[in-house]
């Protein structure tokens, strides 16, 4: 039996664990920088909302991933094992890309959104390798710690890329000199990644067979599952009304209410990690004790109502303390919610074929992130900010509908 923690030294968890740390937090970065970042960037060059709503966009290859995803359980690229050759390559792409987003601005915005597109492409690809490579190395008894070690990294990385970056591009740095740090940063974690435990290779162990076999025989198991159709429905709605709800929250608390960037870097982005890791944590704490569904509902009903607590600080005269309040609550509550997610997900994919079925899942959960928060910004114009955070807590409950109605499906999946 492998123990989740060192027998010696409890306070010292396995190398494993601490590298799925920096993991999480290569594949964190670069999404803050293709959403509240850049969507920072743009308010403050004021440009139009509906533009900035519709920048969402350039997340399509999150939505995608799916279509390239075999290839990461064929193909083995590189000097390491098989996902390792897959984490650097991506990384250092990561790396060059964020890069030349420090030369671009305002003034390029077509050229901007093609470079934060392949940034999405690439941090995609990555965070299905990550997945797959977290798979694999963590044996059954220590994922769900493991989930715990990877959001923690992703959170903080979310920080660095969101938070400290605003605070870094309005007193210290610029933008430029803020992304060509976090570009380094990329290449730190792929000196990271060369050093982490290795992992089989599903290339060398099963040598015959093919690409397309792999991509039916993975279709073919997911199917297998009970209600699969309707589950995939399920992953597409559960996060609808957070998704939307958190498309504009940058630019709510900049333009909507007036806060600055270093107000809005060190209080909404440093109480979001704060709150989005206890409630991770607490989430996972409670999914063991209650399970998967009653955890994903209870969640759902949280993180749904928590965007009300936006739609209160328009309400109210604009205050940091208030600001503070509403950020803890909706990410203590989305944390919450995510831990559970995050579960459904992993209960759904099969081991032989974790790239694949999990790079789906996550498409699918990216799909409201990215396509029903593109209009968000005609929504605001159309009905203001107040009026939009309400639409965003309606918009979650078709998923509560749609988990309750596949109890029995989801309790299988934990169950057998």
């Amino acid at each position: 039996m492998v123990l989740p923690f060192n027998f010696v030294n409890p306070l010292m968890p396995p190398f494993r664990l601490f590298c799925i740390l920096f993991l999480g937090f290569s594949s964190g970065l670069p999404l803050a920088l293709t959403g509240s970042t850049l969507q920072a960037w743009l308010s403050v060059e004021n440009v139009d909302i509906k533009t900035i709503g519709l920048y969402s966009i350039v997340g399509f290859p999150y939505t995608y991933k799916f279509l390239w995803s075999p290839l990461l359980d064929y193909l083995k690229p590189g000097f390491f094992d098989q996902r390792r050759s897959w984490i650097v390559i991506t990384q250092l792409a990561c790396a060059a890309l964020i890069a030349c987003m420090a030369f671009l601005g305002a003034d390029s915005l077509l050229a901007l959104a093609a470079v934060a597109a392949g940034l999405a492409f690439f941090s995609s690809t990555q965070d299905m390798a990550v997945d797959a490579y977290r798979t694999e190395l963590l044996p059954a008894e220590e994922r769900g710690l493991g989930a715990a070690y990877y959001v923690t990294g992703f959170r903080v990385a979310m920080l660095a890329s969101g938070g400290l970056a605003l605070i870094l591009a309005g007193s210290f740095l610029g933008w430029k000199g803020t992304f060509l740090l976090m570009a380094g940063l990329m290449v730190v974690a792929s000196l990271i990644t060369a050093v982490s435990p290795r992992v089989g290779d599903r290339a060398q162990s099963k040598p015959k067979e093919s690409l397309i076999a792999i991509i039916r025989n993975s279709a073919k198991d997911f199917m297998s599952k009970e209600a699969a159709l309707w589950l995939l429905l399920l992953i597409v709605l559960y996060k609808v009304g957070d998704a939307f709800a958190g498309s504009l929250s940058t630019s709510f608390l900049l333009r909507g209410l007036g806060f600055t960037l270093t107000e809005v870097g060190a209080i909404n982005k440093t109480v979001s990690l704060i709150a989005t890791l206890a409630g991770t944590f607490i989430g996972g704490w409670l999914m063991v004790r209650i399970g998967l569904f009653k955890s994903l509902m209870i969640f759902g009903v949280l993180q749904a109502f928590s965007n009300l607590s936006f739609w209160a600080l328009t309400l109210i005269e604009p205050n940091v303390l208030a600001m503070g309040a509403a950020v803890g609550i909706e990410n203590l509550c989305g944390g919450m919610g995510t831990a559970a997610f995050v579960g459904l997900l992993t209960s759904m994919c099969s081991k032989e074929f974790s790239a694949t079925q999990y790079a789906l899942l996550s498409s699918l959960a990216s799909f409201g992130r990215v396509y029903l928060s593109a209009p968000a910004g005609y929504v605001v114009a159309a009905v203001g900010w107040g009026d939009f955070f309400i639409y965003s807590t309606l918009a979650a409950l078709p998923g509560l509908i749609a988990l309750y109605f596949l109890r029995s499906s989801v309790n299988k999946l934990t169950h057998g």
